[in-house]
């Protein structure tokens, strides 16, 4: 019986894994810069407010259409309750597909790595188009939409980038740049509308090229 039961549970956890990879598999996409513009970001004077456990003070309005480079999905770190997941992203040369194809791309512990063997662009450019961002989904509805992203997909993300803190004193600062390194240089932003752009509307938007 518990032979069986072991048994039961590791088919079980094989097929949450194939699960997970089927639905996270990456996207192709064409050569080309499929997100041109950079990132939005303007005062903002929405109010406080509380967020499961949380306290949320709005720092920016903030607005991006930008190339899922990676996704992490956290359950067990002290933000897992209020950031379920990481989004690595890129706008300009980083939703380039010839140019990613040459970088080395993860994520772990809250962090982004990026490296190369050659630089396929100026890598000043590479790590200012580039950002890890925290994400906290607004409801119910925008978690569904965060949950079924691919890496390949362009996809728009608007709401606040906030800082978060609860009862016994927890602090989780945004950043406010797109130039900073290391801790501290990861958006955490509350999200309130999630969306694909379609890759044909994306070329019809380039024109020829």
């Amino acid at each position: 019986m518990m032979h069986d039961r072991r048994l039961w549970l590791l088919l079980l956890l094989a097929g949450i894994g194939g699960w997970q990879w089927w639905q996270g598999r990456p996207v192709s996409q064409p050569p080309g810069e499929l997100a041109v513009e950079p990132p939005t970001q303007s005062p903002t004077t929405a109010p406080v407010r509380m967020h499961n456990d949380f306290e949320l003070r709005p720092r920016a309005y903030y607005d991006i259409s930008a190339r899922l480079l990676r996704r992490e999905n956290y359950r067990f770190d002290r933000g897992a309750a209020l950031a379920p997941l990481d989004f690595a992203v890129g706008w300009g040369v980083m939703s380039r597909t010839e140019v990613l194809d040459q970088l080395g791309i993860r994520q772990s512990n809250r962090y982004f790595h990026l490296s190369w063997q050659t630089p396929p662009a100026p890598p000043q450019k590479i790590l200012d188009s580039a950002a890890n961002m925290h994400l906290i989904p607004a409801d119910a509805s925008v978690a569904r939409s965060l949950d079924r992203m691919r890496p390949g997909q362009v996809v728009r993300l608007r709401g606040l980038l906030v800082d978060a803190s609860d009862a016994h004193g927890w602090r989780w600062n945004t950043s406010l740049t797109r130039d900073d390194r290391g801790a501290g240089a990861c958006e955490l932003m509350y999200v309130q509308l999630a969306e694909v752009i379609p890759t044909q509307l994306l070329m019809t938007q380039q024109g020829p090229r």
